[in-house]
């Protein structure tokens, strides 16, 4: 780009790819953390990859069962939309399967939590782990793990007990898992009892809220009515009953030990929070916001551990929601990077997603979620987005490289824009309204070593800023 006409001058087309990887061109590099190795006499991965086969087998069968049966333009396996099997299809799979329709049921679910069924929107469909089901062990283990996060879920919640005594419960059982992961070897239920019975109280601690300083003269308030502590003991039992169902330990006999893959999982997990822990920013205990900040500077591979790590301490749901909350922020790396880690998040995040996609910051990246999401390849997702969403995207990255990276960066970024020439693409960033529109146009005049198109730029940036044409 060296002509002194600017109305000459030629974008070098490059791949549209760069639209979604752009904000990682502020990334630098970093000494990579040596890989660490799980503890003595875990088994070697294609050995807990084959336990993870046989555990989940009952599963893939319903799973292969359902993608060899239920194609589209049949009747659908959940015309609910919840992805739910329907009586008649339930009756039908334990027929062709030699099953009852519980155990049918009971498989489907287990499916759908290890991400061998998909929902989307309202079809259930193979989900990607089925299709490497026999050639990948990497995919074997993650759909167990994945599992293995859900086990609150593949349990019946006992009905007598108020949710909130179990959703406390099911916070504190990390720490209850950790230990059993420490002691390597039975631990007797009554020592678990005492232990989550010291989390739970941490837990209602930690959620006191206590007022510092001077309030103003006021009618006392009532206190807030206490709710009777619930006994922990039939709690820790579902919970130890939850877990042995989806093999992570076994339990009877008034002790509890982790499996090999239990236990694989647990020192999985711990790891994830240990990288995160050694971040700069001490990523763990920060907000969706500090978190992607303080991962803007890590090479990918690390920025998605720390995203694993820092949704393992999290439910999922409130983390999807924190992060969305973080992409509607004005930073726009900070956008880019939350829809890198709700790539890490997959399914369970897709309808929050779907629920932003009429939001026009955040339309361009959910589109592009979405359609990695069904299957499309991350190098033609940009497929999905029309002219104007593809050049408000190209607006949107050059904020977040004029923002944290370098002049050379933002110049570079101008060979990714879709359209052929400089003045086809001055014309359509003017038009789709950006509002850091002017700032970008200006940090691009001040890098471009070109002076015509520097001018052509800086013009530009005037024109938008007073409204001209």
């Amino acid at each position: 780009m060296t002509s002194r006409n600017p109305r000459d001058s030629r974008l070098r087309l490059v791949s549209p790819r760069s639209l979604a990887t752009a904000p990682r061109a502020v990334a630098q590099r970093r000494t990579r953390r040596p890989a660490p190795r799980p503890p003595e006499g875990t088994p070697p991965p294609a050995e807990l990859a084959r336990m993870a086969r046989t555990g989940l087998s009952d599963a893939a069968r319903v799973a292969r069962w359902a993608d060899a049966a239920l194609r589209p333009g049949r009747d659908d396996a959940n015309p609910d939309g919840k992805g739910t099997l329907s009586d008649a299809t339930a009756e039908r799979a334990a027929s062709d399967l030699g099953l009852t329709t519980v155990q049918v049921r009971a498989d489907w679910d287990t499916a759908r939590l290890a991400g061998l069924i998909e929902v989307h929107g309202d079809d259930a469909r193979p989900g990607w782990r089925l299709r490497a089901w026999n050639r990948d062990d990497t995919a074997v283990l993650r759909g167990w793990v994945a599992l293995f996060d859900a086990w609150s879920l593949a349990y019946p919640e006992p009905v007598d007990h108020a949710p909130a005594s179990v959703a406390e419960v099911v916070s504190a059982m990390p720490q209850v898992l950790s230990f059993l992961q420490l002691s390597a070897g039975p631990v007797p239920v009554d020592q678990l009892l005492d232990l989550l019975g010291q989390r739970v109280t941490e837990l209602r601690t930690e959620r006191c809220e206590i007022s510092y300083g001077p309030e103003p003269a006021a009618e006392p308030a009532p206190e807030p009515a206490e709710v009777p502590d619930a006994p922990l003991a039939p709690l820790l039992d579902w919970a130890l009953q939850a877990l042995a169902s989806v093999g992570a330990l076994t339990y009877g006999e008034g002790q509890a030990t982790l499996t090999a893959l239990g236990s694989w999982a647990v020192w999985v997990k711990l790891e994830q929070i240990c990288v995160a822990a050694q971040s700069p920013a001490g990523n763990i205990e920060q907000s969706a916001e500090d978190m992607l900040r303080g991962c803007a500077q890590l090479r990918p591979n690390a920025a998605r551990a720390e995203y694993r790590a820092w949704l393992a301490a999290r439910p999922v749901g409130a983390a999807v929601t924190e992060l969305i909350g973080a992409a509607r922020g004005e930073d726009a790396l900070t956008r880019g990077l939350a829809f890198e880690a709700l790539r890490v998040v997959g399914a369970p995040a897709e309808p929050d997603v779907r629920a932003v996609v009429e939001e026009t910051p955040l339309r361009p990246y959910a589109l592009l979620w979405l359609a990695e999401h069904d299957g499309y390849d991350p190098e033609d997702a940009h497929e999905v987005l029309t002219r104007a969403e593809s050049t408000w995207l190209w607006v949107d990255t050059a904020a977040a490289v004029a923002d944290h990276g370098e002049a050379p960066l933002l110049v570079r970024h101008l060979e990714s824009a879709v359209q052929p020439t400089v003045p086809a693409l001055l014309d359509e960033v003017r038009s789709v309204g950006h509002p850091r529109t002017v700032q970008v146009l200006v940090a691009l005049a001040a890098a471009h070593p070109d002076p015509a198109l520097a001018k052509a730029v800086r013009r530009a940036a005037f024109q938008v800023h007073t409204g001209g044409s």
